[in-house]
This record gives structure tokens, C-alpha cells and sequence, in this order.
């Protein structure tokens, strides 16, 4: 939180450092609406702040997180959010400006919302009995929004990227289209993440398993949010060059994203060895089953992986 505190308009700040220390722990988002009431997001739930943010504060916060200059963020504005020092992600929501049908920036900026970035070192450790063998199985990891698929994804990298007990370490190349699992900074990764990492930050995930591929040799490959068909076709090349790959993508459970037109080829073909389900209902990372490539559950503890 120190390094939020640091880019906050004052006032803001310090209805922050009001909060009990068991609570402001717990935040998961801060939400900066103009004339609004601040609202912060713990655990899932709302609590609003006794103070209206002002167009003043909007001016200071998009200052401190462009670091004076919003122009020389304009790729980033296009994807809606900029990463800020520690991992942690601004959303930005106003008055969307567009070229010739695309999306070329944000201006007259209404709403920020701060994304807590929090790594959990340890979170995948319980997992690997079920995600290795001999080697490292294919595996997806599906849940809601919030239920701990990055914070899990992130954890992965670093253990492959380092090794576990008796399990070598591999190179590990990490594309990371919406900056959340290194949450680069410039393009350099703000969580721990092993040695042997390579990272693509900002990248589009299709054409970057490609790069990757091609020009850094990984052993497995790491992606967060598949579910395009170009997502498909770049997972099925990876697969045919030997790639282990580990991936999240959004659903409540494998038979809901099974559905999916862009789903049901790599499902179908049993790309994946391993599924992993998460939900929210002990907290994020809640594992809540483990299944194999025929949809079969393999044992596993229903518990939290925090």
C-alpha cells in the first residue's frame, strides 16, 4: 500500500490511513469516482470513504501516474489501464476517443480504479502434485473475476522458473498482454518471478506466444485470459513445438467454457491435461476442483491456496 499511498491526492491518503490496519490489508480495489464518495472493495465488499473526490484530485492522481506526462501514455490509455510502480493496475474510465473505428485514447478522465496487486508467494505449491508428473502438464485454470487466476498463474511461473524439491527448473516465458502477471513498469517485472523468466509486457497473447517461440525458447509458456480464436490457433503451434503451456481464462467451471465456439477445439482435442477450477467462496484462490483432460475430477482439497 505504500507505494499507492505515494501517488494518491493527500486528502485521499489519508482517509486511507484511518482505515484499521486489519482492514486496509484486506483492499482489494480503491474506486475514485469525480463528486463521488471514494469506495473501497475488501474482501468483495463495499465501503465507502466520508469524502467526495474532486476534479482537482482526478488532475493529481492521473498526474502522479503518468509521471507528468499523459502523452507518452497513449498505448496505454488505449487499453484503458497503466501500471504503476509495485504491480498494481489503474483502470480509467471517460470519454473514449476513436480513429477509424478503433479506440485511440481516453480523455476527460471521470473514474479510476486502483487493482490492489498483491503477490502470494507459496499459492501454487499445494497444486503440484496435481499439475506434475514427470514433466509439467498442460493445464487451465478457470474462475470468475477476482477468484485468484493471475495471483495462482503468477505463483506457477516462479515455481517452474525456479524449481521445487526434486523438480528442475525451466525456462519460462511469460506473455503478459494486460500487464497483471509481472506487472512490468517499463518493461520490467515488479513481482518475483524466478530467474529463468522471459516476459513479452503489453503484448497481444497470439502473436506473442509466437515471438516467444521463435526467438526465446521456453520450455513453458505462460498466458492469462485466452478465449480468442487467434488464442486457439497460437496454443495449438505451441503444443505442436513441444510448449507446455499454463493459462487461465474466465468461466465458473469447465463445462461453461466448454461451451465456447473458441474453446471446444482445445478442449476437445484434450490440449489440456489438467483443469483447475477457483471460486471466491473461502476467500480468492479457492480451489474448488481438480480435473484431468476427460473431465474427471483427480483428488484434491477443496481449500483456499492463500
Amino acid at each position: 500500500m505504500e507505494k499507492i499511498l505515494k501517488i494518491l491526492p493527500g486528502t485521499i491518503a489519508e482517509e486511507l490511513l484511518r482505515l484499521p490496519a486489519s482492514q486496509a490489508e484486506k483492499i482489494e480495489e480503491i474506486r475514485i469516482r469525480l463528486t463521488r464518495k471514494i469506495e473501497i472493495i475488501c474482501e468483495g465488499d463495499p465501503i465507502y470513504l466520508p469524502y467526495q473526490a474532486t476534479a482537482e484530485d482526478g488532475n493529481v492522481l492521473l498526474n502522479e501516474i503518468s509521471q507528468y506526462s499523459i502523452y507518452a501514455l497513449e498505448e496505454e490509455l488505449k487499453r484503458g489501464y497503466i501500471t504503476v510502480e509495485g504491480g498494481h493496475r489503474v483502470g480509467l474510465s471517460g470519454r473514449v476517443v476513436t480513429e477509424n473505428g478503433s479506440v485511440k485514447g481516453i480523455r476527460n478522465i471521470s473514474s479510476f480504479n486502483i487493482r490492489i496487486a498483491r503477490q502470494k508467494l507459496g499459492a501454487a505449491e499445494q497444486l503440484i502434485p496435481y499439475v506434475f508428473t514427470h514433466s509439467w502438464l498442460n493445464t487451465l485454470i478457470i474462475g470468475p473475476p477476482q477468484t485468484g487466476k493471475t495471483t495462482l498463474l503468477r505463483d506457477f511461473a516462479r515455481v517452474i522458473s525456479t524449481g521445487h524439491m526434486f523438480i528442475p527448473s525451466k525456462k519460462v516465458g511469460i506473455v503478459d498482454e494486460r500487464s497483471e502477471i509481472g506487472g512490468s513498469v517499463k518493461g520490467v517485472p515488479q513481482h518475483e518471478l524466478g530467474e529463468r523468466v522471459d516476459i513479452l509486457d503489453a503484448c497481444p497473447k497470439a502473436e506473442g506466444m509466437m515471438m516467444m517461440i521463435r526467438s526465446m525458447s521456453p520450455e513453458v509458456l505462460i498466458a492469462d485470459e485466452i478465449g480468442r480464436e487467434e488464442d486457439t490457433e497460437a496454443i495449438m503451434e505451441a503444443i505442436h513445438a513441444g510448449v507446455k503451456l499454463f493459462v487461465t481464462v474466465h468461466g465458473f467451471a469447465l463445462a461453461d467454457v466448454a461451451k465456447r465456439p473458441s474453446m471446444k477445439k482445445l478442449i476437445g482435442s484434450g490440449v489440456f491435461q489438467r483443469y483447475i477450477e477457483l471460486s471466491r467462496t473461502k476467500g480468492p484462490g479457492t480451489v474448488v476442483r481438480v480435473l484431468n483432460s476427460k473431465g474427471e475430477a483427480v483428488q484434491a482439497e477443496r481449500r483456499a491456496v492463500t
